[in-house]
């Protein structure tokens, strides 16, 4: 180990901080680098990327777990194709509501503790929801909203995690390999949640094993996730030979940690465009996923039904081998989505500085295409539906780890937490948060003013669904303003 030969101030108690801006400390001309690995991060720094990774698997299996099992819930409760999107909505909206109060606490207080504390309550609350009886229709609602609360305290916090750890051009492949688990997270809840009511005849099962596993990721953070992280900045590149950091010494009268009102920084985020718009297109994003997640399974039901492919389910426990299917496609699109995403920006970098919103709008745009061919074969040819579906799929996993990139090099890293949590606020309000609550409400306007049938059933959730498409492309449009201005954002979050 090499020997501190440089002097290091400690910052006055009201500096000291938990949150993101921890790393921003005041240091005199010189700074040991004894525990710093400069052929890469430390094994310590893969062991808690490792740990978030699972983290967030497990997170978004408890998203998709219901629609995984949809009809059977559906069935249970003797719910209406608009009430069964509000199920999925109460959830998010729960969850956007309190990511800016978890934005807020992880910038300012410890993170480890907000995590534990999260997963140990959503968790709980999963396992509470299998229990719940047919009467008590209201009470499962009410759940999945606490849910929603939990893992919000995990999804606002963690990237800021990620970005503390490591140097911009690994930050950019662990924050891609991070937003890899959230289609495989989403994928395996609709093979676990339909596999669990295959096995077991009783689809309460699927609330069962998530619970389980967030045990485990609770010892493993207390264990291995550590209470305060450190940027890894550029001043830390200079490396010396005598094994030490040359850091410029900061001005007289300037503080790095500067101390901002919540408002303030809602105030600097808004005059932020590239994070506004990129923030709108992930929003877009969101609309489409969230409706797809929700319907999709139950749209390829019906139409194999008109298709005379399979037979109607009249009772629980019904057929879910398109979940199972669903969620095998999501998990494959999603891998490839994020890998070629995160690989395309990183080689584009190099010869356009707006890469990353032309990579976004674009992947937006042939995602719209793809979308809406799949909703026109599917009333002939369930094979080609797939196929779409899963190439729509597959353009939208590229924008994951891009859109986050974005948000970390323009917005500077005291806000990071912050603009994540308002950014989580924003796309899923007018994103996800609605939209399968409005394909359900399209759809059950459209039966009501026909009479029933099986062909009306399919008819009215492919002229609802047709609303996603035409989203999509007002999302690429959000990317490509973002491109207009993410230069300039750039440079202002660097100084």
């Amino acid at each position: 180990a090499h020997e501190n030969t440089g002097l290091q101030s400690q910052p006055p108690p009201e500096e000291q901080n938990y949150g993101a801006t921890a790393a921003h400390v005041r240091q005199g001309p010189f700074a040991s680098v004894s525990r710093l690995c400069w052929n890469g991060p430390a094994k310590r720094d893969y062991l808690v990327t490792a740990v978030l990774c699972y983290v967030n698997l497990i997170n978004f299996m408890d998203w998709f777990i219901v629609p995984g099992i949809l009809l059977d819930i559906q069935k249970y409760f003797k719910l209406s194709d608009g009430d069964t999107g509000l199920l999925q909505t109460v959830f998010v909206v729960c969850y956007m509501l309190a990511a800016p109060v978890f934005g807020y606490l992880g910038d300012r207080y410890n993170r480890k503790i907000i995590l534990g504390a999260g997963i140990f309550f959503w968790s709980g609350v999963t396992l509470g929801s299998s229990f719940v009886s047919e009467l008590y229709y209201w009470i499962f609602f009410i759940s999945r909203g606490l849910v929603g609360i939990g893992t919000a305290s995990y999804s606002t916090i963690a990237p800021t995690i990620i970005a503390d750890l490591f140097e911009e051009g690994k930050r950019t492949t662990m924050l891609s390999i991070f937003y890899i688990f959230i289609p495989v997270g989403s994928g395996l809840g609709y093979v676990l949640a339909a596999g669990m009511a295959d096995v077991t005849g009783d689809w309460h099962w699927a609330f069962r094993v998530t619970p389980c596993m967030g045990g485990l990721a609770l010892v493993l953070l207390i264990l291995l996730v550590p209470h305060r992280t450190q940027r890894k900045t550029a001043a830390h590149r200079a490396l010396s030979i005598s094994g030490t950091i040359r850091v410029a010494p900061e001005k007289p009268g300037v503080q790095r940690t500067a101390k901002t009102t919540w408002c303030q920084d809602v105030v600097s985020l808004a005059k932020n465009w590239s994070f506004v718009w990129s923030s709108l297109g992930l929003t877009a994003m969101a609309f489409v996923t969230g409706a797809l997640g929700m319907w999709v399974p139950l749209f390829l039901y019906r139409a194999q039904v008109v298709q005379g492919i399979v037979s109607p389910c009249l009772q629980e426990p019904c057929d879910s081998s398109n979940s199972l299917i669903f969620g095998g496609i999501t998990i494959g699109t999603g891998i490839l989505g994020v890998i070629a995403g995160a690989e395309a920006a990183r080689r584009l970098r190099k010869i356009n500085n707006k890469a990353d919103p032309l990579i976004c709008a674009t992947s937006m745009f042939v995602s719209a295409l793809c979308l809406y061919t799949a909703l026109m074969v599917a009333r002939t040819n369930i094979l080609s539906t797939f196929i779409f579906i899963a190439f729509g799929e597959l353009f939208l996993s590229v924008n994951w780890a891009v859109v986050t990139d974005i948000l970390l090099y323009v917005v500077t890293p005291r806000r990071q937490s912050t603009a994540i949590a308002l950014q989580i606020l924003v796309t899923h309000l007018l994103g996800d948060a609605g939209s399968p609550y409005l394909i359900g409400i399209i759809a059950s306007a459209i039966q009501a003013k026909n009479a029933p049938s099986f062909q009306w059933s399919f008819w009215s959730m492919q002229y609802s669904f047709i609303v996603c498409a035409f989203v999509g492309v007002f999302g690429g449009g959000f990317f490509l303003l973002t491109s207009f201005y993410i230069e300039e954002d750039r440079k202002e979050a660097e100084k």
